[in-house]
Order: structure tokens, then C-alpha cells, then sequence
């Protein structure tokens, strides 16, 4: 017997975090911005991870989502992987639902750090899943709003392991290649790639479910070198770093600009991100109709309404929703945009 789950709204869920942000969640959701922790007077609420499966690095239940009937959303995964996720994702590791969703708000600059692959995440995590990941920037503010990624010109590893002991953060940095960003803009993030979010970037960020980072630049961010390589040491950790040269042609295999698309449907990543995690622009349309999958929505502006073989689900700016597969075929009716993340088209393990 085939069971029908209807779509749920999500709280907030804001594991505290070492860097500063948090306001532009806040404005999103239409809620005052999270109270200041550790004795700051600035909020340390920078992300909201959405319909998340995943605990933050070395926890048991820190970034977990919840569900309204008590029962962390994990562990609902767990009890009906075919409901939840269709039968061709049933069998994926440990049943999960292949994907992180956060809100990210950067209220300073982030650290240079990069994330694992999913072979050095086998041999070093015991992980099926490394940790790439894509940002799709819904908001900016400041006067200088941009990102940093991929190295404009191939380094050695002795250069970067002078950089790491020495704690130089003006010349990991400035390695990178910065790219001014605007709201539509999309950036994926390929396992390995040096990277920093810039002050003043508000984005929704997709991510293998894991929370493996690797941070060069662990100075003035974390508590100790540590927590930097997670256990691993400096030198092992290194090897999963992706010391090439990015030039403008290759960065344009990572970027796509998505503001001035006007299509109800837009695919907002570049083909590369496929097979990690996909994510749609949807703006309502009378023959609109969304195929049936595991889902996280995120209501940018206005209101409408969801509708689905398992049931309705009004949304309004603000809203994070979470959609089983066995909701079934979707619309979405009124006036409204919404960010539609979703797990890659099923594959076999050997494929990875």
C-alpha cells in the first residue's frame, strides 16, 4: 500500500555558528533577527539548514530538522525511505535524502576553506558523500557584495602549507579569484575548490549532505588549527585541495546569471552540478506541473498556494517547505517565487 505524505512547512532550524550573520534570514521570514550568543552584541544565526538530515560536523543532533509532530525529519526518512524519497531513491546510503539545503546570510567575510570529494570522504570520513555545493544569490547589501573561488593562477603545495602555518589570510585571499555578485546570480562550488563568501551575500546553498570544511584560514574563525583540518592534520587534509588555475573561461564553467530569465521554470545551476543536487526558479503558470520528488522549497516573495496529490500547502515570502516524493505531481497557483531544491535523478553507487 502506497503511502501519500502531503507537503509540511519547516521552522526555523539555526545551529549557532563561529561567524556573523543572520538579518537578512530574519527579514525573509518576517521574524525578529536571532539573539546574540556568546556574549556578542551581533547574532550569530547565519544559517537556517532546511529540511536537513544532517547533523553538524562531530554532533548527534545539531542541525537536524524537525518536523511538526515532534520526530526529527531523519529519522522520518528512515521509517518510509519510499514515501519519502520514491522507490528509486529508497536504496540511496543510509536512505538519505542526498541533500542539504541552508539559508546562508553572511554578515562578514567567510574563511578560505574547501570541502572533500566523495572518494576522499570514503577513505578519510567514511562517508558516502564528500561536499560540493552551489549558492544561488537571492539578496545583497553593502557596498561591495562578492564572492571568492578557484585559485587565478595554479599554486604549489608548498605555498599553501607556508600560508597555513603562517596563518597569511591577505595571501590566501588574494589568490582567489573575487567576483562581484547581484541577486539571480548562480555559483557552484565543485569538491576541492578554494572558496569564501564575501560580506553582505545572502544566499540559498545547496550541498551534499555532510558538513565536512576544510578551513585554511582558521585564524580569528575557529578555536584551534583542529578544527580547521577536523582531526585529519594539515597535511592529509591539503590533498584534498584543488590547487589548479581558474581563469575566466573555466569560472564561466561555474557561474550562471539567472535575474533577467522571465521563465516560470528556470534550471538555476550549470549541467556540472547535476549530478550533486538541482535547483529551479518556479513562478506559477497555468500548465506548470512539477513531477513528482523529494523537495525543499523556499518562498522568496509573495503568496500562493501548493497543491498536491496528498494535499495543499499554502506559502507565503518566508516559507520553507518540505515535499516527499509520494506527495505526487504539483502546481503552485498565485503570486509568488520559489526556489525548488532538489536530490540529483537517481543513480547507481557505482556510478559516483
Amino acid at each position: 500500500m502506497t503511502v501519500h505524505l502531503g507537503p509540511i512547512r519547516l521552522p526555523a532550524n539555526q545551529p549557532p555558528q563561529f561567524y556573523r550573520g543572520g538579518d537578512a534570514i530574519a527579514a525573509l521570514r518576517g521574524v525578529p533577527p536571532v539573539a546574540a550568543v556568546s556574549n556578542s552584541d551581533t547574532g550569530f544565526g547565519p544559517e537556517d539548514w532546511v529540511g536537513s538530515t544532517t547533523t553538524m560536523f562531530g554532533q548527534d543532533v545539531n542541525g537536524l530538522s524537525s518536523l511538526p509532530d515532534g520526530r526529527w525529519l531523519r529519522d522520518a526518512v528512515h521509517a518510509d525511505p519510499v514515501a519519502w524519497l520514491g522507490r528509486d531513491h529508497a536504496d540511496a546510503p543510509a536512505g538519505s535524502t542526498g541533500l542539504l539545503v541552508k539559508l546562508l546570510d553572511a554578515g562578514q567575510r567567510l574563511p578560505v576553506h574547501f570541502h572533500p570529494s566523495d572518494s576522499f570522504a570514503r577513505r578519510h570520513f567514511d562517508s558516502h558523500f564528500g561536499k560540493s555545493e552551489a549558492w544561488i544569490v537571492v539578496d545583497t547589501y553593502g557596498d561591495d557584495p562578492r564572492v571568492h573561488a578557484g585559485f587565478a593562477r595554479a599554486q604549489s603545495r608548498a605555498t599553501i602549507d607556508d600560508w597555513v602555518r603562517d596563518q597569511d589570510a591577505p595571501a590566501m585571499l588574494g589568490a582567489l579569484n573575487s567576483m562581484a555578485v547581484r541577486p539571480g546570480d548562480t555559483v557552484y562550488i565543485p569538491a576541492g575548490l578554494p572558496h569564501a563568501i564575501g560580506k553582505g551575500v545572502f544566499v540559498v546553498e545547496l550541498q551534499q549532505p555532510t558538513d565536512f570544511s576544510l578551513t585554511m584560514e582558521w585564524r580569528d574563525f575557529l578555536e584551534s588549527p583542529d578544527k580547521g583540518h577536523l582531526g585529519l592534520g594539515f597535511d592529509t587534509a591539503l590533498d584534498a585541495l584543488d590547487l589548479s588555475g581558474w581563469d575566466a573561461d573555466r569560472l564561466g564553467s561555474i557561474v550562471k546569471h539567472t535575474g533577467e530569465t522571465p521563465d516560470p521554470e528556470v534550471d538555476l545551476l550549470v549541467e556540472a552540478a547535476s549530478p550533486y543536487f538541482r535547483a529551479q526558479r518556479i513562478r506559477p503558470a497555468p500548465d506548470l506541473v512539477l513531477a513528482p520528488s523529494f523537495a525543499v522549497l523556499v518562498v522568496l516573495d509573495g503568496a500562493g498556494t501548493l497543491r498536491t496529490e496528498a494535499g495543499e500547502q499554502p506559502l507565503a515570502k518566508g516559507d520553507t517547505v518540505v515535499v516527499p516524493h509520494s506527495a505526487g505531481e504539483s502546481t503552485v497557483d498565485g503570486d509568488l517565487t520559489v526556489i525548488r531544491c532538489l536530490p540529483p535523478h537517481p543513480r547507481r553507487e557505482d556510478q559516483r
